[in-house]
């Protein structure tokens, strides 16, 4: 096999690898504490989510506005709302440098602490304000 070709198929087998690595808790409180995000939901409906430093969330899609608080607990990315059976605990990964995916894992941090093991692919992400890196479909 040429060098290049096995370069080119190591360096696709070393994305797959990465892509498929959940964010540690340091990993998520770095990237999301104090910043603010805009995505786009499994439905196409966007968003954006102020992720607050002491831990409140202000929340904006298209007619509706909601607060609540977020969180992390055992790997899981936690926005729990104010009157609103919406939120969850999610699974992050880093797609690229400003590309998030949100993989559904529970209902609230109680569940999320048990660690489940299923998730469902929610929606993706990136620090507003900032050029977008998500490039591409979503990976599942």
């Amino acid at each position: 096999m040429p060098g290049s070709l096995l370069a080119l198929l190591l360096g696709s087998l070393t994305t797959v690898v990465s892509a498929s690595t959940w964010m540690t808790d340091a990993e998520i409180s770095a990237a999301f504490a104090g910043r603010t995000i805009d995505g786009v939901y499994a439905t196409g409906l966007t968003f954006t989510e102020t992720y607050r430093a002491d831990g409140g969330i202000a929340y904006e899609e298209p007619g509706r506005q909601l607060s609540g608080r977020w969180s992390v607990v055992a790997g899981s990315f936690c926005t729990i709302y104010d009157d609103a059976i919406s939120g969850g605990c999610f699974r992050v990964q880093q797609m690229s440098g400003n590309c998030y995916e949100f993989h559904f894992v529970a209902k609230d941090e109680d569940e999320a602490a048990r660690r489940p093991g299923r998730t469902a692919w929610t929606a993706r992400g990136w620090r507003s304000g900032e050029r977008s890196t998500c490039d591409g479909l979503p990976t599942v």
